[in-house]
């Protein structure tokens, strides 16, 4: 029971911990790129990820946690695989609104479904879909409103929820395959999404802003942004990790409905983005699609550990009973036996 309540109170630290981190890059970010002119988004991902890997290689000197090895090719690709989602997840958030960015994240929820039944075989029930159905549909009535729209940030978008949904499925399929910890999956990917991000990152930000990322003049103040956004990714991708080792792909992008609500409302107030009834409705939808499914899948989690414990009853009783029969059987042998050779003497 003990070991059960601290797994659920990991997973409640490393949720809460997703939401706090993430709501606050997404404001600092947005902040650094709307009202400080600095829009070049995969150069400061790459940034981000250098020192997510410094801070990680520090711990591990550190020996707060023990590395892993893990199949060099199976790293690479992981890690090529999730830069180029990090990016155009960073692209997305520089070239839509904040409201945008966070519907493209919850967008990612249906295809996630449909890539894991396709390929991972996994069964949603009908009452999980249907959650997810009302989650989508206050998406769907929040995002119609959201008139900061342009082609170019919409592609962007297309590409990360593709690119998000393979990577976040295999974040999670190779922590419990290969058994390696959140921790160990990051410390070894990060210098491969850092490497590709930062060789392409200058190039594709001058290509969209038309600027020259050296040539931007760093004041203090664009500085001390970059740092905190820097230190504050360390902590989502940590995080993200965390989440969907614990978790599940699908569960960390319903987790995003919270993240949407707080960061539409620092939006409306410190950013001043348009802020509709429309998109109060859309949000009020989401939250009940996100309660519906938390209580479905706290429900079916119970009645699955139910029968498991019944299962495992059924068979720890067969077990005990079987030696217990055996000994019975060969005290009664022994007995016959002895009583035969009392008569035969």
């Amino acid at each position: 029971m003990g070991e059960l309540t601290g797994y659920q109170l990991g997973v409640i630290g490393a949720l809460f911990l997703s939401v706090a981190s993430s709501v606050s890059i997404v404001i600092c970010n947005k902040a650094l790129m709307s009202n400080l002119g600095f829009t070049f988004a995969t150069t400061l991902t790459s940034w981000h990820l250098v020192v997510t890997y410094c801070t990680l290689h520090v711990a591990h000197r550190l020996n707060f946690f023990e590395n892993k090895k893990i199949d060099m090719k199976t790293v690479i690709l992981f890690g090529i695989l999730n830069g180029v989602s990090i990016g155009f997840l960073n692209l997305s958030l520089g070239f839509n609104s904040i409201g945008f960015y966070q519907m493209t994240k919850l967008a990612i929820i249906p295809f996630t479904v449909l890539l894991e039944t396709l390929f991972l075989k996994k069964q949603f029930s009908q009452k999980i879909k249907l959650s997810l159905f009302v989650l989508l549909l206050g998406v769907g009535i929040a995002s119609v409103t959201d008139l900061q729209l342009n082609v170019l940030g919409t592609i962007l978008s297309l590409l990360a929820i593709a690119t998000t949904c393979v990577g976040q499925i295999l974040t999670n399929t190779i922590q419990k395959r290969l058994n390696v910890s959140s921790t160990q999956l990051l410390y070894q990917s990060a210098p491969f999404q850092a490497a590709i991000l930062f060789v392409t990152g200058p190039l594709v930000d001058q290509y969209l802003t038309k600027q020259n990322v050296f040539a931007f003049k760093y004041s203090p103040l664009v500085l001390a942004f970059i740092i905190l956004s820097c230190l504050i990714a360390v902590s989502v991708n940590f995080s993200t990790f965390l989440v969907i080792g614990k978790t599940s792909p699908v569960t960390y992008q319903v987790l995003g409905h919270l993240k949407t609500c707080l960061v539409l409302g620092f939006g409306y107030t410190l950013l001043h983005d348009p802020f509709t009834q429309r998109n109060i409705i859309g949000i009020l939808v989401a939250i009940l699609g996100m309660g519906l499914y938390s209580y479905f899948c706290t429900h079916e989690n119970k009645k699955k550990q139910m029968i498991d414990l019944s299962q495992g009853s059924q068979i720890k009783d067969k077990d005990s009973s079987t030696p217990l029969l055996g000994h019975q059987d060969k005290e009664n042998h022994f007995e016959v036996k002895k009583a035969t050779k009392d008569s035969l003497v």
